[in-house]
């Protein structure tokens, strides 16, 4: 085939006329004359083989393409019909077989264009590929071209293809959906497969891309050639079977689909969910070898025409002549009733020596009593779309008769001639159609594409064995994003059981966990970690851990922050409970001196002992017993401010009533040397205003703390981390450790002189006893020291209050509890 181009304006009737077409002309077409002649391509053979001699033999006949050519047919002889459209226009039109092959199809392409009779306008071609191949070759004589399959989203490329447009809804919008389906099952790991072609190209690169916003990942990405040789199908079987995907998304056409169902039937693969492209959604030819395999397969097809009306009177109708003009109802007639015409007018051969055995049609055949994809119009949606072609060029031409001279769209005004128009002028009214047909509104965006909406179909099996397509969900394109996608889920049959496949690289991680990346491997393959300590995660599948605020922490599955555990020394613990008894104990057994030495307050042996100075100690004993009181119990601001300087002030008036004792015992042996008149500097007033100057001090660095940085409670939620721990923090640690050393200080010099008095001769003499009770105090808070140090929370608080506890009784003990003894045995031998 060649083609000479004179010079000309490309577009123009001349450029056109001085096209000429060299070679023999394929006399297999569908003609019928009209004022506008509309040109149509469809794929009524495939499986083209290619021969040393480098010619192309269609093979097999489609009967769904021969379905689709006559629903071109019905749909211009309708609108010839009708006198509200293009009344003074007849429609005609020129149909050739495309084979679905590049070739084939570009040459009856070029026969439609520059044959004896012109077509200003194509429908066709079913295949993406093919559709860009012919809008590449004809774009420069602007012809356009309305594909009513072509769904490659390359072809909404204006500026590439401008006179394209198609009913066909863009794979963009089909990716989308699937995307969105295979998203809706938690299918995150899925195998993408598809013919070597544009369409297939295109498609999965737009669901790679597509598809990662939803999580979802390709465990393989394969494409097989056209023509597949059993080295090709062993390949990609090998890859379908090495893969842990069940779930494959394939982008390919019925013919393709049949040999990987062959094969995989060959080698008893099953157990595989199959995503049906739109190519084949609806390919029921499929089902009949493969049923099994293609049981529960899922796959979003375009909108389904309720019906047509007088189109299936249209199909099945077929008269004789109408039958011997054309050799392709020919050729169908007797593949479907394995009879010869007498005189047919088919010349296609599908094998060898076999038309010319079959017997002559009797003439009663009648398609009614045979099923045939053909004259099946259950699921009327490419032959929908070819109706629709139809009606947009009808209604184009419309608006073109309707156009008033000077209000006209081109240059100065002008109107375009309805019945001798350049292609150009068409496409222009192409693009602004708006129209309804069938009570569907038909209109285009400014890519020439459709408003997209898909069905999503369910193979299922009927009783019978047959296939029946359930329609379970649509996908919408012109809804909200997160409306577009609607599923029926209790209507689908599943491959196997009841409920969809599994199909994870990774199992998700539960709530408390959160995903770690594998290095190198897709965004779907992940490990799952524990949230770290403080952390939890709520949700399936978290990217990160959320830290606890400060006072929740995580419970032990780590998915939800519960309160932290609040401590301090309660009255309802053990400890708690086990300290009180001992400061009431204390208390009670100081009481109890008390009330023995008031009994033997006349006795030598209490006199003995200064009176006063011993009641005064016993009364701050029972005040320091009771001090520890204050530790015990839920710490507030009040309670911290009392706490300590109770602690301190109650401690300096023991300790000075022990030093204004100890110094009684010194003066005492110094009064009884000769001349010495000492104890009268040191009398009872004297005694009274030591142990209150000693304790004014102690006052007074109280006073000073409470008055800069006082003690306060506080939340401690550092050192327990799932602990809060309500305590008394001292404000300043300088004032803390200030009323501690004063108590140091008081007690060392009571120490020291109680030392130096233990030995002088007297009757009893306390200074041993104050000695022992020093040394006792001294180990007590030595000790306390690193203790009180090293803990935290409520074993602080007990061993604070177990130092004022042990010295307490240590002082009580040791001087009094002794004396009572004494007074007690003395009164027996009395």
């Amino acid at each position: 085939m060649f083609l000479s181009v004179i010079s000309g304006k490309p577009g123009s009737a001349a450029a056109l006329d001085n096209c000429v077409f060299l070679g023999e002309e394929e006399k297999n077409s569908l003609y019928e004359d009209g004022d506008v002649v509309v040109g149509g391509l469809f794929p009524l053979h495939y499986s083209p083989v290619l021969f040393l001699s480098m010619v192309f033999f269609c093979v097999f006949m489609v009967s769904r393409g021969l379905r689709w050519m006559q629903t071109m047919t019905f749909a211009i002889k309708e609108i010839n019909q009708r006198s509200d459209l293009l009344p003074q226009i007849k429609l005609g039109f020129h149909i050739r077989d495309s084979c679905n092959d590049i070739p084939v199809s570009l040459r009856a392409a070029l026969l439609l264009v520059n044959g004896q009779t012109v077509s200003s306008v194509i429908i066709g071609d079913a295949a993406s590929g093919v559709s860009m191949a012919l809008l590449q070759s004809l774009g420069s004589f602007h012809i356009p071209l309305v594909s009513y399959f072509a769904s490659c989203s390359c072809l909404s490329n204006q500026k590439e293809f401008p006179t394209f447009m198609r009913t066909m809804p863009s794979d963009t919008f089909q990716v989308r959906a699937l995307a969105r389906l295979v998203s809706y099952f938690s299918w995150t790991w899925v195998g993408v497969i598809g013919v070597e072609s544009d369409y297939a190209r295109f498609a999965i690169q737009l669901f790679l891309q597509e598809s990662v916003q939803y999580g979802v990942c390709a465990a393989y990405t394969y494409f097989y050639p056209v023509v597949l040789s059993q080295h090709a199908l062993d390949e990609l079987l090998d890859v379908i079977q090495m893969s842990s995907s069940k779930v494959i998304i394939n982008f390919s056409s019925e013919s393709e689909m049949q040999r990987i169902l062959r094969e995989v039937q060959r080698r008893n693969i099953s157990g595989l969910q199959w995503i049906a492209s739109e190519a084949w959604a609806t390919a029921k030819s499929l089902w009949e070898k493969s049923a099994d395999l293609l049981m529960g397969t899922l796959g979003f097809a375009i909108r389904r025409a309720a019906v047509i009306p007088g189109l299936k009177q249209h199909l099945t109708c077929l008269s004789p002549s109408h039958i011997h003009e054309s050799a392709f109802l020919a050729e169908f007639w007797e593949e479907t009733f394995k009879c010869r015409l007498n005189g047919s007018v088919n010349s296609h051969s599908h094998g060898v020596g076999s038309d010319l055995d079959r017997p002559l049609c009797e003439g009663t055949e009648d398609l009614s009593d045979v099923y045939s994809p053909y004259s099946d119009v259950t699921q009327l949606r490419v032959s929908y779309n070819v109706y629709k072609a139809v009606y947009l060029v009808a209604h184009a031409l419309q608006d073109m008769s309707n156009c008033k001279v000077g209000k006209g769209p081109f240059s100065h005004g002008t109107c375009a001639d309805p019945k001798s128009f350049k292609p150009w002028q068409l496409i222009h009214y192409m693009k602004r159609a708006n129209f309804s047909a069938l009570g569907e509104k038909i209109n285009f965006d400014q890519n020439g594409d459709p408003i997209a909406y898909y069905d999503l179909l369910n193979w299922q099996k009927r009783p019978d064995g047959s296939l029946h397509l359930v329609k379970v969900g649509f996908y919408d394109a012109s809804m909200l994003t997160g409306r577009s996608l609607v599923i029926n889920d209790s209507a689908i049959q599943w491959p196997v059981g009841k409920q969809a496949f599994r199909s994870v690289c990774s199992d998700s991680c539960p709530p408390g966990s959160r995903i770690v990346r594998r290095k190198g491997e897709p965004i779907c393959c992940y490990d799952c970690v524990p949230c770290a300590e403080g952390e939890v995660s709520n949700m399936t599948d978290s990217l990160e851990c959320l830290r606890c605020s400060e006072d929740t922490w995580p419970n032990n599955e780590r998915n939800l922050c519960i309160p932290k555990t609040i401590e301090y020394l309660s009255y309802h613990e053990f400890m708690g409970i086990l300290l009180c008894v001992a400061s009431l104990l204390g208390a009670c057994l100081s009481i109890s001196i008390i009330a023995t030495f008031y009994t033997y307050k006349d006795t030598a042996l209490v006199r003995a002992n200064n009176m006063e100075l011993s009641f005064l100690l016993l009364v701050f004993l029972v005040v320091c017993f009771l001090v520890g009181l204050l530790f015990i119990g839920k710490p507030s601001d009040w309670l911290c401010r009392i706490r300590y300087p109770a602690f301190g002030i109650s401690f300096a008036l023991c300790i000075s009533c022990l030093l204004a004792k100890t110094a009684v015992v010194l003066m005492a042996f110094r009064a009884t040397l000769p001349g010495s008149n000492v104890m009268k500097w040191f009398g009872a007033k004297q005694q009274r205003a030591s142990v209150l100057l000693g304790t004014a001090v102690q006052v007074i660095i109280c006073l000073i703390w409470l008055l800069t940085s006082p003690p306060h409670a506080t939340s401690n939620t550092h050192y327990h981390s799932a602990t809060i721990i309500i305590e008394c923090v001292t404000g300043s640690e300088v004032g803390f450790w200030c009323v501690l050393g004063y108590i140091g200080i008081l007690a060392c010099m009571c120490f020291v002189m109680a030392f130096l008095a233990r030995k002088l001769p007297d009757n009893f003499n306390e200074a041993r006893f104050i000695t022992f009770s020093m040394l006792i105090f001294f180990a007590v808070w030595v000790t306390f020291i690193p203790v009180y140090v090293s803990t935290a929370g409520k074993y602080t608080v007990a061993v604070h209050i177990f130092a004022v506890l042990a010295s307490a009784f240590g002082l009580l003990f040791c001087i009094f509890y002794i004396m009572q003894k004494i007074l007690c045995i003395k009164q027996i031998f009395h």
